[in-house]
């Protein structure tokens, strides 16, 4: 195909140069009607670009066929069969999978590191998961992927599971052997799916971890947003084989989105697939070089460990890592992650991404710059020289591995929706979670509707807010109470 297209695009313009008059919504009607306050803010072109998709990027009945051709592009500048866009985010696309493979009260085998959202899928779905447990680096208290033996295993006790969900690359960059899991999976029968949120760059430089389509996978689920060119909320979801149809993929889709679609969103979707088929080698063999640069600068700040395959990488660990996430281990300070990136962004402007109890990191992408890493490194830097006022003597109490783990006792959906009532923390052990507690970012649950509470992940739970832990799902966000089924 012609990659040096961009349909979306195209249409987009072609909008614009007609002079067409919109009586269908948007209401701000090219942004004539927008406050100016809110215009002189955003900027008009956003409003201007603001239009339907129906009735106007395209006509009523889509017969320029504009998002199918520019899907298709998509497609095939990553190797899939199919590709669908996604203007809800990765949250919305990951939902789309699972129930494109199992229903209510089938299994689904989930590693149990997966994000929120497909959490939330459960709960929507009444799909029962089969945990899979992942990868524990009890030292550093660090969750990697799942094995293709974990996932062997589970299907042995399971064999009635309708597929596999993985999530590779985590939030800290860690890969799963995808290439194994999926053939565990296939020797069944049975379908894939990959949450690869962080790594919609992969396709685009073999020095990048390999991924999902790569590697096999039926369904893989990526946010532009994230680690691409996208605006907030775009996402793609991607498949191949015969074992998940795209009718139905397609219609999950539909079932869950919105009728409401942003251009704005599909415009940017479609050139970031061009930028990345024309320019996206080069792009990342100057932001491997940039990564690699800073990584080394980093480690030489005094009680700043910068995490490489070394740490990350070999037998009951990783597979691989996408050096591009800088995590910085900082437990020599004895100073929580969370405290220490609040620093950078109240001193220096600075946004950090994952923080923890002992961690902060730093996503670079193509996008990054010397520019934009110097004044990353300054603001480490007074950040090692500033260690004893952020010490505040409040350590979170993380329990080891086979103590955070918690025993699940009901469906997700029914805790969710049973009834509930909501108990103190102190008296919260023993009970069955009736929500979600989730440590954002990386938004992987520590508690999920339907476990059983223990005192040491409670503990874990409250000594981490007191020390800085954002906990936003919860019914209070303190975690001074928490919601569980009621007690009949």
């Amino acid at each position: 195909m012609d990659q040096s297209k961009a349909p979306v695009l195209d249409a987009l313009a072609a909008y614009h140069e007609s002079g067409q008059t919109p009586f269908t919504p948007p209401g701000h009607k090219q942004g004539r009607g927008a406050d100016p306050r809110v215009r002189a803010v955003l900027g008009d072109a956003v409003f201007r670009s603001d239009v339907l998709a129906t009735s106007g990027l395209d006509d009523r009945t889509s017969s320029q066929g504009v998002l199918e051709e520019a899907q298709a592009l998509m497609a095939d500048a990553v190797g899939a069969e199919h590709a669908f866009f996604s203007t809800c985010g990765s949250s919305l696309s990951v939902k789309s999978a699972m129930l494109s493979v199992a229903g209510p009260h089938e299994k689904l085998l989930v590693g149990r590191d997966a994000h929120k959202s497909v959490v939330s899928g459960l709960i929507l779905s009444g799909i029962q998961p089969v945990w899979v447990e992942p990868q524990w680096d009890a030292e550093r208290h660090l969750a990697h992927p799942p094995s293709a033996e974990a996932f062997e295993a589970v299907f042995a006790e399971h064999p009635d599971a309708r597929g596999a969900l993985v999530t590779t690359p985590t939030p800290y960059g860690t890969c799963s052997d995808l290439a194994a899991i999926a053939e565990v999976c296939h020797r069944r029968g049975k379908p894939l799916i990959v949450d690869e949120a962080w790594g919609a760059h992969l396709p685009f430089h073999p020095d990048l971890p390999t991924w999902a389509m790569d590697a096999g996978a039926d369904v893989c689920v990526t946010s532009v947003h994230k680690m691409g060119s996208g605006l907030e909320q775009s996402s793609v979801f991607h498949l191949q084989g015969d074992l998940v149809k795209p009718e139905v993929l397609k219609g999950r889709e539909d079932l869950l989105g919105t009728t409401s679609p942003s251009v704005l969103i599909y415009a940017a979707l479609d050139g970031w697939r061009r930028q990345m088929v024309e320019h996206g080698e080069a792009l990342y063999d100057q932001a491997l070089a940039l990564a690699q640069k800073t990584r080394d600068r980093i480690g030489r700040i005094d009680g700043m460990h910068v995490h490489g395959r070394d740490d990350f990488c070999g037998p009951g660990r990783a597979a691989d890592m996408d050096p591009l996430q800088i995590i910085i281990d900082i437990s020599a300070w004895e100073v929580t992650g969370y405290r220490a990136a609040d620093w950078p962004r109240d001193k220096h402007r600075i946004n950090l991404h994952v923080a923890d109890h002992r961690r902060i990191s730093a996503q670079l992408t193509h996008a990054d710059d010397g520019d934009t890493t110097e004044v990353l490194l300054r603001a480490l830097t007074d950040l090692a020289e500033h260690v004893p006022e952020l010490r505040t003597g409040q350590p979170v109490e993380v329990p080891p591995p086979s103590r955070l783990r918690l025993e699940q006792t009901t469906l997700p959906r029914d805790a969710f929706f049973g009834r509930t009532e909501q108990v103190s923390w102190q008296r919260a052990s023993g009970r069955i979670a009736a929500e979600m507690l989730t440590p954002y970012p990386p938004g992987i649950p520590a508690v999920l509707p339907g476990e059983r509470l223990t005192e040491d992940v409670l503990r874990y739970l409250r000594t981490g807010v007191d020390a800085g832990m954002i906990v936003p799902d919860a019914v209070d966000t303190d975690v001074m109470s928490v919601r569980v089924l009621r007690e009949e």
